[in-house]
């Protein structure tokens, strides 16, 4: 069970990086490497600052704030400098692995001393429940995993909710429109840069808000953690869509949630099995590649009866 709850967790946890990789795949049509290492920079910022003592609220908003203005570069050198999108992703990611060592000061911070959103979770909870251990379905549960599982739900249901309102606004539908024809937007009079750039902030801003969850949530934050994120990210949409089968704005939000829970939930299952985690990154590679070809592939062989 514990095993179980530690999934879903980080399942949720992570379904802040699937929208952000949401933002910039889906709405901008491009993958954004910059996640890498904003999800690192996110958990770096929030880990440096709650060693010293920092309000945790603050620590985490500040890793988002800096996820944010790392995207915005990213914007900035594709927009002002006209160097291709994935090239500057890479560019302010690699720039990015340097900038966190610099915050962190090494290549680790441990954060099982220190004051986290997630250890004034698990409080709460124990003060809520009033017990240490609760009865679930007839097992055995701590009452800080569950606090904890509420508290990631919580944020995950907060930035969905805040996401659909925002791109319901006049900034976030202009934003839709650019990333469907640019041209047409450019016509308008609106800045089409400027709204990229925007995306982009947005989008690495839940990305980075994610690291520093999941850091607290880990109880450490690693220069290395970011590695192969971006896949995970589109590993969780693409499940997403073929879980909700629409690309209706809502639906595809709460389809990057469950496409990141369930994603996890089979990593979990996968290690449970006896996979080797040397082999996980590979796998989740394989697995990417299978959902982004077989659509294309079970529809080939719809079309051939029909067309006997």
């Amino acid at each position: 069970m514990t095993l179980l709850l530690g999934a879903l967790t980080i399942g949720l946890i992570l379904s802040l990086l699937a929208m952000g990789v949401l933002v910039s795949f889906r709405i901008f049509a491009m993958p954004d490497i910059t996640t890498d290492g904003s999800i690192t920079l996110g958990a770096s910022i929030a880990a440096i600052l709650l060693v010293n003592g920092v309000n945790p609220v603050l620590a985490t908003l500040a890793g988002a704030v800096g996820g944010a203005l790392a995207g915005a570069l990213t914007g900035l050198i594709h927009t002002k400098f006209k160097i291709n999108a994935l090239l500057s992703g890479i560019l302010v990611m690699t720039a990015l692995y340097s900038v966190n060592l610099h915050v962190m000061g090494r290549s680790n911070i441990p954060l099982m001393q220190a004051r986290t959103v997630v250890s004034a979770g698990e409080a709460f909870g124990e003060t809520l429940f009033g017990a240490k251990m609760l009865n679930v379905l007839g097992w055995s549960v701590a009452a800080s995993d569950a606090s904890v599982l509420l508290l990631s739900l919580g944020f995950a249901i907060t930035a969905g909710t805040a996401m659909y309102l925002f791109f319901r606004t006049n900034v976030g539908t202009a934003m839709r429109a650019t990333g469907d024809n640019p041209q047409m937007i450019r016509a308008l009079g609106a800045n089409v840069e400027g709204y990229l750039i925007l995306g982009l902030a947005l989008s690495n801003g839940m990305v980075a808000l994610a690291g520093a969850l999941l850091a607290q949530y880990q109880g450490f934050a690693d220069a290395q953690m970011g590695i192969g994120m971006i896949v995970w990210g589109l590993a969780s949409v693409i499940i997403g869509e073929a879980l909700t089968g629409t690309r209706s704005l809502g639906l595809t939000i709460a389809g990057a949630i469950m496409g990141s829970v369930l994603f996890r939930l089979l990593v979990a299952i996968a290690l449970r099995w006896g996979l080797n985690p040397n082999d996980l990154k590979l796998i989740t590679a394989v697995f990417v590649f299978a959902a982004l070809v077989l659509p294309s592939f079970l529809g080939k062989l719809k079309r051939r009866p029909s067309a006997a």
